[in-house]
């Protein structure tokens, strides 16, 4: 389970159920409030926008306007010539590695020859205004050849190589079971996902401040400072040691922090001024800078006998990977390997490809390739219900998967997986009231409550999801984390490089040490590469490898506070137990305060976790690729005006598998915030980009859901079945309620109008009914 930063509990019927009647009020399932709260709401939170340095130099970006050119020549004259300009930097002012990335180095730091997607960083300007930047960097002359760009994935395999190492990522063939099996009922479809961005609250900044010793620090909203630190060193020409990546406050993140493609120009800047620069992203950059998530065309065919049960799946999922390859490796094995959903398939086979193309980048975004997969297994499902005139979450449940079955990769599941039992909870809980007759009696047409449309236009619908991702990092990644636990006068310190980007660690991290050493104070210290490692803050890998490892760290520092105790008493440490800042034996012999036992005295440890390790999928798409699985069950009701095509979502009743619940009130908060990041995907989130031209990249041209458009959201079951291999036995939580939502936004959607609906995000035409619908 991940946290979040708000404490709102969700409108429910009487108390969750599978959640404790009465939390306690400190340590593990306390609803215990998110730190830094105060601060943001009074406007001190220190972002990375809005620090400051003596001597301070602005940065701007030329970025290409093309989404595919040949550069013929940079002319920089004219904005070094400029007052206040003290630097331009192009590619041939890179000392180091001209090209960086995460798994592979292919994106450049400055196009140097071929301008590859909208928006790629051509030059960088440094001046004593942020006018005087901007202003320079649009007076830089490129000439461009200007090339036809590539932006059909499908086209991609056939098309001249858009990047020296080809236009193919990865292709992962899934072969399972025997090919020839077949079912007496087939259904086929073919389904599009568009590009969804992260949309973070707050756009991309930094502040690179050069260091005497000819190194630079860098102070930005990082998820992955340690990696972050070592792209920009290899860039700089400098060992790691000559670069310190400094976490400021993160404003919410979703994958869009992790790219540097801002960071590394920007310590350019730095060493070459000897100033301290600051760059501030405008939101057009941001759209146009950071990745999004991938695109997807999918082509599904699934066979089922009379009685419903699957027989075998077969899929084509083609993935959009844009200009570079990113996280688009490990997209695609998650698309691929969650292809069948969370339902018992004997035979699959699935043929799984990502591609570049001239389309901006895409990469890490919350569910990344399981979502995409859901939404087309569960339309899949649909079909086969209407085929077989058979209830969809009757289908459903007969096909559900178990703890001890086997995935298409071989992997057997020993995790909970509960899935059965999340969604005959969101089938059985009670139906929301039916819309009067009129607008007037309360309730809202589609399209707000002055819709256009007539209330006997609207329909219902209701329809279901089933969804699930994996956590921590996939195929031999080595998870690892790094904490230690300090305790003196009282207070207990946390050191983590573990990053708060809103999952809540940082709470978590004082929930882990009250319950542990009995410690009301607790201080979770800021984070900076000076500290070892603790990995990127995806996956919920920080409620489990992070966590773990300050419970590791506290309960070392417990023992050492309890043995002279157990010395003097003659017993083992075993036998004494800390309670609300007291220490007492199973006796009653020893009773004193943390405290009194402490006596001054500053007791530190260090520890590590790192999960048991995954192996790469083999060729034929098969192995133990992943730690551990969560799922989620999603039952959405729907109005759909039927002449209008507008959609409002009334209701979305989520039961989920959490393994335990470590804060109730932020638990709830981060599904309802998943849930709404769904129904966006579902109806309205969609970064258009025809020819490869990034189109209204602004929060007026991409339609985020707001308050207004956010649905009742009913967590009607939370399963705390507990993984014993996690840390406090908890899952992942904010992904998973991502991944479902849309697939059962859609499926409500196909209930009301009886159209097909094959694409995300639905279109209102799709849902209009006609004679010859």
């Amino acid at each position: 389970m991940s946290n979040d930063a708000a404490t709102a509990i969700p409108a429910v019927d009487g108390p969750l159920e599978g959640s404790p009647q009465e939390t306690p009020t400190r340590g593990i399932g306390a609803s215990l409030p998110p730190t830094g709260t105060r601060a943001k709401t009074e406007g001190t939170f220190p972002y990375a926008a809005d620090l400051w340095a003596e001597g301070l130099l602005w940065a701007a970006l030329l970025r290409s306007p093309h989404p595919h050119a040949r550069i013929v020549s940079i002319d920089t004259s004219a904005a070094a010539a400029m007052p206040g300009v003290r630097a331009v930097v192009t590619h041939a002012d890179v000392p180091g590695d001209p090209a960086y990335g995460r798994k592979v180095a292919d994106r450049p730091v400055f196009a140097s020859d071929v301008v590859r997607h909208h928006g790629e960083a051509i030059a960088a300007v440094a001046a004593d205004h942020p006018d005087t930047a901007r202003l320079a960097a649009a007076a830089i002359a490129v000439e461009y050849e200007v090339l036809e760009p590539v932006t059909d994935p499908e086209k991609a395999f056939e098309a001249p190589p858009l990047h020296p190492d080809g236009n193919l990522i990865r292709h992962i063939p899934l072969r399972y079971g025997n090919p020839e099996a077949a079912g007496e009922i087939v259904v086929e479809g073919l389904y599009r996902i568009g590009r969804q961005d992260p949309a973070p609250i707050g756009a991309e900044a930094g502040l690179a401040v050069p260091r005497p010793d000819g190194g630079v620090e860098i102070y930005t909203a990082s998820t992955d400072p340690h990696t972050d630190r070592d792209l920009a060193a290899a860039c700089f020409g400098l060992s790691r040691d000559q670069v310190k990546v400094v976490v400021t406050g993160v404003p919410g993140a979703m994958g869009d922090r992790e790219d540097p493609g801002f960071q590394i120009p920007l310590g350019l800047l730095a060493l070459r001024t000897g100033c301290p620069v600051k760059l501030a992203a405008t939101r057009e950059e941001s759209f146009l800078g950071h990745a999004h998530r991938h695109p997807t065309l999918l082509r599904y065919r699934h066979h089922a006998d009379t009685e419903g049960r699957l027989v075998k799946v077969e899929a084509q999922i083609l993935l959009d990977a844009g200009a570079y390859a990113d996280a688009s490796s490990e997209s695609l094995a998650a698309a691929v390997a969650f292809a069948c959903g969370p339902y018992v398939v004997p035979h699959a086979f699935v043929e799984g490809w990502a591609v570049r193309t001239n389309n901006p980048p895409s990469g890490h975004v919350r569910g990344e390739g399981a979502m995409q997969v859901c939404a087309a297994y569960e339309a899949q499902m649909d079909k086969l219900a209407a085929r077989l005139g058979m209830d969809p979450a009757e289908l459903r449940l007969r096909n559900a998967l178990a703890t001890g079955d086997i995935l298409p990769t071989s992997q057997t599941v020993t995790c909970p997986a509960p899935v059965a039992e999340l969604l005959q909870a969101v089938r059985d809980f009670p139906l929301p009231a039916l819309p009067m007759d009129s607008p007037e009696d309360g309730w809202l047409l589609p399209g707000g409550p002055e819709g256009a449309g007539e209330p006997g236009a609207v329909r219902r619908g209701v329809g279901y999801g089933l969804g699930m991702v994996h956590m921590l990092g996939a195929e031999g990644t080595d998870e690892v984390s790094t904490a230690t636990v300090k305790v003196h006068d009282g207070v207990a310190t946390v050191i983590c490089a573990a990053v708060e980007t809103g999952q809540g660690f940082t709470t978590l991290a004082r929930q882990i040490v009250q319950e542990t050493l009995g410690i009301e104070q607790v201080h979770v210290a800021s984070v900076d590469t000076d500290q070892p490692p603790a990995g990127p803050a995806t996956h919920g890998r920080h409620t489990w490898v992070s966590g773990g490892a300050v419970e590791r760290a506290a309960k070392m520092v417990r023992t050492q506070l309890l043995q002279p105790l157990a010395h003097k008493f003659g017993m083992s440490t075993e036998l004494l137990q800390i309670t609300d800042g007291r220490i007492t034996s199973y006796d009653g012999v020893l009773s004193t305060t943390v405290t009194e036992a402490l006596d001054g005295k500053e007791l530190w440890a260090t520890a590590q976790c790192r999960p048991h390790p995954t192996e790469p999928l083999d060729d034929a798409g098969q192995g133990d690729a992943f730690v551990g699985l969560a799922f989620c069950a999603i039952r959405a009701v729907v109005d759909v005006d039927i002449e209008l095509g507008a959609i409002r979502v009334v209701e979305m009743a989520v039961a989920q598998d959490v393994g335990r619940v470590l804060n109730p009130a932020q638990l709830a908060t981060r599904i309802e915030a998943g849930v709404t990041q769904g129904v966006g995907a579902a109806l309205t989130e969609n970064l258009r980009t025809p020819r490869g031209l990034v189109r209204h990249p602004d929060l007026t041209g991409y339609a985020l859901p707001t308050a207004l458009d956010a649905p009742d959201i009913r967590i009607v079951k939370l399963v705390e079945e507990r993984d014993v291999v996690a840390p406090f036995g908890a899952k992942a939580a904010s992904a998973v309620p991502v991944v479902t939502a849309p697939a059962a936004v859609a499926s409500a959607v196909r209930a009301a109008t009886g159209r097909p609906v094959n694409r995300l995000p639905i279109r209102p035409q799709a849902a209009v009914v006609t004679p010859n619908s």
